[in-house]
């Protein structure tokens, strides 16, 4: 069907929705949130069985049109996802509310106190494509923000999304709050898209959580800040000394826990001192859970028959899958200059026993999270301990790395005086 004038209307409206929703939520009252957020715990418990039946209706459509099996697993609601779910609701639930808070306060020479204030950004929209535990994450964070969303799920999820956001809904209605503060854009057509982008007379910020092409489309075609969750091309350094059973452990959890998601591990950096001792191992691991390696001429022999040689377009390469690109390289100086060359932001990670290798580490590897010993999969808002996330930020303003409740607020300058007028 051919968008219409019609549509664009209705998406304007929706916006206009949001904004008197917004208003109210700058004011409501942590206690009124805190029940939104257990409320929606509750239904989502009280409608598991229709959830999953949904759900399920949207998995057998993605599979019937050749959805590639890392969306799939995207797309697919359990028992066990919905668990999770439920506890990340509780989890925002029980932080503080930040809204309100006067972090920082100083006072002038002319007894002017001076504070930063943290306040909602407003209304945002969020563009994102197949998981649907994004809309309830999504929600749950803006709203203990102090903000209202408009949601605009993927076509492969639409009737999970709809199932969602009427829980989300119900939910804010029961504690007394806007229901327009959450909003599910109508339809698949990606015309709508679009008409957010150009809503700035609505929309604070908008931040794409996809592919790399609906990043890029999004970023283009925005007339408001856009915060990009981008693509995750996440390496690891094994380092000269370096403990090659732990390297071993976090390179499997890296890539075959769940290879379809971000923070997975694409790319492993293996100091030249260790490359015979630990790539054989790594062949005889991995390979076993079906690994295919992409190695360059170094490691290609030392990997076995589960190798390949590796190509110019597999480096920065994404894969979504059981696949890894190793590299041997003569010293940490080469692992940061290649992160730099083809790293996209997201995660970085050096296995080391060298204290002050690790700390340069920290220091020069340009990512949203940096690691010490630790797999790339933390890169998470539950597992950094904020509850859940509406994204990784891979740009540099506002936000770094997951995106929680408190990088949902922004800061604004509060002054207190008692008659102070400027000389």
């Amino acid at each position: 069907m051919a968008w219409t004038a019609e549509n664009s209307l209705e998406i304007e409206r929706l916006g206009r929705r949001a904004r008197a929703a917004a208003r109210r939520m700058a004011a409501a009252e942590p206690c009124a949130k805190d029940r939104f957020l257990a409320r929606v715990a509750e239904l989502l418990a009280e409608r598991e069985d229709a959830l999953l039946a949904v759900n399920g209706e949207d998995v057998a459509r993605a599979r019937v049109a050749g959805l590639d099996a890392p969306r799939v697993d995207r797309l697919t609601l359990t028992p066990a996802i919905l668990a999770e779910m439920r506890a990340a609701c509780l989890s925002v639930a029980e932080m503080p509310d930040p809204v309100g808070v006067t972090e920082h306060q100083w006072q002038r020479p002319n007894g002017l106190l001076v504070g930063r204030m943290r306040v909602p950004l407003g209304v945002i929209a969020m563009i994102y494509e197949a998981r649907p535990n994004v809309t309830v994450d999504a929600a749950i964070l803006c709203i203990k923000a102090g903000n209202a969303v408009i949601l605009r799920g993927g076509s492969e999820a639409v009737r999970s999304n709809r199932a969602l956001a009427e829980v989300l809904r119900q939910a804010l209605a029961d504690a007394g709050l806007p229901d327009d503060a959450v909003q599910l854009v109508p339809g698949t057509d990606r015309a709508a898209v679009t008409a957010l982008c150009k809503l700035d007379s609505c929309i604070d910020v908008i931040i794409p959580r996809g592919g790399e092409g609906l990043v890029r489309a999004v970023s283009e075609a925005a007339t408001m800040p856009v915060l990009k969750h981008d693509k995750g091309v996440c390496h690891m350094y094994v380092d000269a000394g370096a403990d090659l059973d732990m390297a071993l452990r976090l390179a499997e959890n890296g890539k075959t826990q769940r290879p379809g998601v971000c923070n997975a591990l694409e790319c492993l950096l293996v100091h030249r001192d260790e490359a015979a001792a630990f790539l054989p191992m790594l062949a005889a691991r991995l390979g076993a859970e079906g690994v295919e390696f992409r190695a360059d001429p170094a490691a290609l022999p030392l990997l076995g028959p589960a190798a390949k040689p590796l190509t110019p377009d597999d480096l920065g390469q994404e894969f979504h899958a059981l696949v890894l690109a190793v590299c041997v390289v003569d010293d940490m100086d080469a692992a940061l200059a290649h992160i730099a060359a083809y790293g996209s932001n997201h995660s970085e990670v050096i296995c080391t026993r060298d204290y002050g290798r690790a700390r340069r580490f920290l220091r020069e590897a340009d990512a949203s999270m940096v690691a010490v010993n630790a797999s790339t999969r933390f890169n998470d808002g539950g597992q950094l301990g904020l509850g859940a996330e509406i994204g990784i930020s891979t740009s540099k303003l506002h936000a770094y790395g997951p995106m929680g409740v408190h990088e949902l607020t922004t800061a604004k300058f509060v002054v207190l005086g008692d008659g102070q007028t400027r000389a």
